[in-house]
């Protein structure tokens, strides 16, 4: 998940050489309400609606129907909700595209959208507009996109930007929950690993929505930036935080919180859990005098976090004191393509339909 190569495109999203040459340049009128354009480091833009502030994100409508369809659903969902509760204002509409293939299977789709539709409705957020189809050339997992919108008060507004000198750093869940959540759910019953670890892994999967731990942390205390550690994990996390602020983070690995079950599917895969991807996980800037707040705020939800660093003056990332390098690429695709050359994957409908491990 590197970005793009000179004879073709990596998986994942592009890199910032990418960006600062082909995209940032190039995003139209300048206009007075845009409160936040794109920049890096940045899950969502922001524009001024009168009293009120409108953040907005898209991303890609992404089903991994190997997952059985509820699994792929609410993943698919809470990729959709994530970047915008980075905000700290809750998701509140939706726009949705949807591309599929030309043999997709209707019965199939209902599923899927009974499922976006049972989150919606949990969280509040209405579908408003979008579109429907089926195209050639269109194939699962990715069958489209999807913006989400959150509208509130600017009080209440979050900006990846606004990291100050002092601030502590919280990280919750910890590194590698996509990735093992995933990797357990798909190949968990290859490894040599005991049933109990397995199953634990597995647990970690639910864990992969941001939202909860967003909304909960920017609703207790003061919260100055916040940002979801997803493709090249925790490591690359940091140092988006850090870039959107023009700050540098000094992290200590010691208080980052560990789930169960990540250390035992990194190892049996050979991967580093810190930059392998992590929907889920949460990298946030607190004020010293919220953090008290912030952390039981989070422990009352069940959501682990820890104060694991500080906001200092520079660029980059320390970790331990060393230089924490900026990553180049992901773990998780290659091992994800190793366990389906190894083991193949079941059909999703038929091992994981009924959302279970």
């Amino acid at each position: 998940m590197g970005g793009f190569s000179i004879s073709g495109m990596d998986p994942g999203k592009a890199d910032r050489e990418f960006l600062d040459e082909h995209v940032l340049p190039y995003t139209g009128a300048q206009r007075d309400d845009v409160r936040l354009g794109p920049t890096h480091g940045a899950d969502f833009g922001v524009i001024d609606v009168g009293d009120h502030v409108l953040a907005m994100a898209t991303d890609p409508l992404f089903v991994l129907r190997e997952l059985g369809i509820d699994r792929a659903a609410w993943f698919a969902f809470h990729i959709i909700v994530s970047d915008v509760a980075l905000s700290g204002i809750p998701p509140s509409h939706l726009s949705v595209d949807v591309n599929l293939p030309l043999d997709a299977d209707e019965r199939e789709f209902a599923e899927i959208w009974r499922v976006f539709d049972r989150e919606a409705r949990d969280l509040d957020v209405r579908v408003v507009t979008g579109h429907t189809g089926a195209y050639a050339g269109c194939a699962y997992p990715t069958v489209g996109a999807a913006t989400a919108l959150a509208v509130g008060d600017p009080d209440d507004l979050v900006l990846p930007t606004g990291a100050e000198l002092g601030d502590r750093v919280i990280v919750t869940k910890g590194p590698a929950i996509e990735t093992t959540g995933i990797l357990a759910t798909l190949f968990g019953e290859h490894l040599d690993l005991p049933a109990e670890t397995v199953d634990e892994a597995r647990d970690r999967f639910w864990d992969t929505s941001p939202v909860q731990d967003a909304l909960t942390a920017a609703a207790a205390g003061p919260v100055t930036a916040m940002h979801d550690a997803t493709e090249r994990g925790l490591a690359n996390g940091l140092h988006e935080l850090a870039a959107a602020s023009g700050v540098r983070l000094s992290v200590d690995a010691s208080a980052v919180p560990i789930a169960p079950g990540v250390r035992a599917i990194c190892d049996a895969f050979d991967i580093d859990p810190w930059v392998s991807s992590s929907s889920g996980t949460v990298v946030m800037t607190v004020r010293p005098d919220g953090v008290d707040a912030v952390l039981s705020a989070l422990a009352d939800e069940d959501i682990p976090a820890g104060e694991a660093g500080v906001v200092e003056a520079g660029r980059g990332v320390s970790l331990d004191g060393d230089e924490l390098p900026e990553p180049g690429s992901d773990p998780f695709w290659d091992a994800y393509e190793t366990g389906v050359e190894r083991w193949g994957i079941a059909d999703g409908d038929e091992t994981h339909g009924d959302g279970s491990a």
